[in-house]
């Protein structure tokens, strides 16, 4: 049976405890969100010991449901100050549910400068030192570990930028080829594994054993809707697999809502170069991959491999948020740059969001000039050099921001908004303001109804309904964080009922019960109950639930349109979940 493992680094011990009745059934974002909520004082300082840092794969990671291979980081975050969760693909999650681990449990801090290595196995946790890995990158760092363990382990992995504590730093996850191209990326959750001293877990499944449905038939049963809704669906069925996300470049462009150094404008004159189509195009001539799993039972497979014009390896992608923030958000539309940009991102260990949108900010203050595709990878690269400028840059938008007195900085609660313009879609723009983790657009979709069509249509320039529709949104989000199932699952699920009905009856089957979609929602529900909870204890207000002020001032072309949701309707989102 899966069990909590906690691991204190104050005095180097591991202890193992069975699920109590209070975590029994939760996997993911609802488990790591709950032992947040329940262990960490809101008022923490995020990067000391008192914080926790929470390893959690999905309710259905590992039982062979397609598409279930997310893994969950959980801690207070050292970027919003609130709660986060941060999830990714690769192999860790499945490989953590064959170890029979339903969670990891980091507290504590060791001596100051030294590093230390996780060794997972289906017998427990061990830890030992890891001193020799310091400063290095997580492309070295892995390589190291697969030399040492074998090809069957996974890894999890900081690097420099988690070192030193940046806010900006992710958790890099590997992949099926063990390449560290997955993270858990947003909020800084890097930075606090860096403060608990852990430079890498090691995964190793060898001899571990597969969860097991309770009621296989069902189970079995719900497998087989599931997937066959995912596969008919035009977007998880062909458009992912062949274009991968970077497809909603053009679509975004079209809709004038890609936003454009610094969100000055909707659209930008050079998408051509670095659209979803010409990436595809590039990957196929130059010998690359499509249609690209990040984990073993991945059927949609949206991932790529991008290799240069040598045929050699370079990164994985880049996914269209990456692909928007490195170019049409700095100006830039060299699609060998971006990809330069995503592997050096991924080897120092930053979430490519912020990264993208911090660049763009120090443009905006003139330390390099919008389109410099060679200054921005200095500026990574002051990043790895441990410069003043570099760590500024590994802080995020809003720190540069603040130091160089810019008064465009697109964040909601420290965090960079992504790559949808919320003055031309105004319903993620509610999801950035009132999300519990700052500005995060897989928080609550919205561009589906607003752009895609997807689940219904609702008028993306008008603030009619996007309170509701990211509310509702928002609460199957965070439900399905907690299955450990991809997002992407949602355009079937929005459009096709049999989608939600595989849901249930695969965890009904897991479960040993019936399971309607209505319990299915609760757990979203309880669990942003639980986040909002935390962030009000930790001094966060309905105040804090809102845009950038420039947002409502300037008209952003070509739709010259602010954003027109108001304060009161913001406010009754989440309200009343309970």
């Amino acid at each position: 049976m899966a069990a909590i493992f906690r691991v204190n680094m104050s005095d180097l011990s591991v202890s193992r405890e069975e699920t109590g009745e209070i975590y029994r059934h939760l996997g993911g974002r609802a488990l790591t969100s709950a032992i947040v909520a329940d262990e960490v004082p809101p008022n923490c300082h995020p990067l000391s010991a008192e914080n926790r840092l929470v390893l959690a794969p999905g309710l259905l990671t590992g039982t062979g449901a397609p598409c279930s291979g997310r893994l969950s980081a959980g801690a207070k975050s050292p970027l919003t100050h609130t709660i986060k969760e941060a999830n990714s693909g690769g192999m860790a999650a499945i490989h953590l549910s064959l170890c029979g681990v339903q969670a990891i449990v980091v507290t504590g801090q060791p001596a100051p400068g030294k590093l230390y290595r996780l060794i997972v196995t289906p017998k427990g946790i061990a830890i030992e030192p890891a001193d020799d890995l310091a400063r290095m990158g997580n492309y070295d760092t892995v390589a190291r570990q697969y030399e040492r363990f074998g090809n069957k382990v996974s890894c999890m992995s900081i690097g420099p930028a988690g070192e030193m504590r940046l806010s900006a730093a992710t958790i890099a996850v590997t992949d099926i080829e063990g390449r560290p191209t997955r993270h858990c990326g947003r909020g800084g959750l890097g930075a606090v594994m860096g403060s608990k001293g852990i430079k890498v877990i090691v995964v190793d499944p060898t001899d571990g054993q597969r969860p097991r449905p309770v009621d296989g038939v069902q189970f079995k049963q719900g497998v087989e809707r599931f997937n066959t809704a995912l596969m008919g669906h035009p977007l998880s069925g062909e458009a992912l697999p062949k274009f991968g996300t970077n497809a909603l470049a053009n679509v975004l462009n079209a809709a004038g809502g890609y936003p454009t150094r610094n969100f000055r404008q909707g659209t930008f004159e050079g998408v051509e170069p670095i659209s979803g189509e010409h990436q595809h195009d590039v990957i196929v001539e130059r010998g690359g991959k499509i249609a690209h799993a990040c984990h073993r039972g991945c059927t949609i497979r949206c991932s790529r491999i991008y290799v240069d014009e040598n045929g050699q390896y370079v990164t994985k992608g880049p996914e269209y948020e990456t692909v928007w923030a490195h170019g049409a958000n700095c100006g830039i539309d060299d699609l060998d740059a971006i990809a330069r940009m995503d592997r050096i991102d991924d080897d120092l260990g930053l979430d490519t969001i912020e990264t993208g949108a911090t660049i763009a900010v120090a443009m905006e203050a003139g330390v390099i000039p919008f389109g410099d595709a060679e200054g921005a990878i200095r500026l990574l690269e002051e990043v790895r050099q441990g410069t003043a400028l570099g760590r500024l840059i590994g802080s995020g938008a809003e720190v540069v921001g603040k130091a160089y007195g810019q008064v465009r900085v697109p964040v909601v609660k420290g965090q960079a908004i992504p790559a949808y313009d919320p003055r031309a879609v105004q319903g993620i723009g509610v999801t950035y303001a009132t999300s519990t983790q700052g500005a995060d657009h897989t928080a609550g979709y919205a561009v589906c109804q607003n752009v895609l069509g997807v689940g219904g249509t609702v008028d993306p320039l008008s603030p009619q309904s996007q309170a509701e529709l990211s509310r509702n949104l928002q609460i199957a989000t965070t439900a399905i964080d907690a299955t450990g199932l991809c997002l992407f699952v949602a355009f079937a699920v929005l459009d096709d009922p049999t989608t939600m009905q595989g849901i249930c009856e695969m965890l009904g089957g897991y479960l040993g019960r019936e399971m309607t979609a209505d319990e299915f929602l609760a757990f979203g529900r309880k669990t942003l109950a639980r986040e909002r909870a935390f962030n009000a204890a930790a001094g966060f207000t309905p105040a804090d639930d809102r845009l950038p002020g420039f947002f409502q001032t300037e008209k952003l072309p070509p739709h010259n349109i602010t954003f027109q949701v108001t304060d009161e309707q913001l406010d009754t989102v989440l309200a009343d979940l309970d």
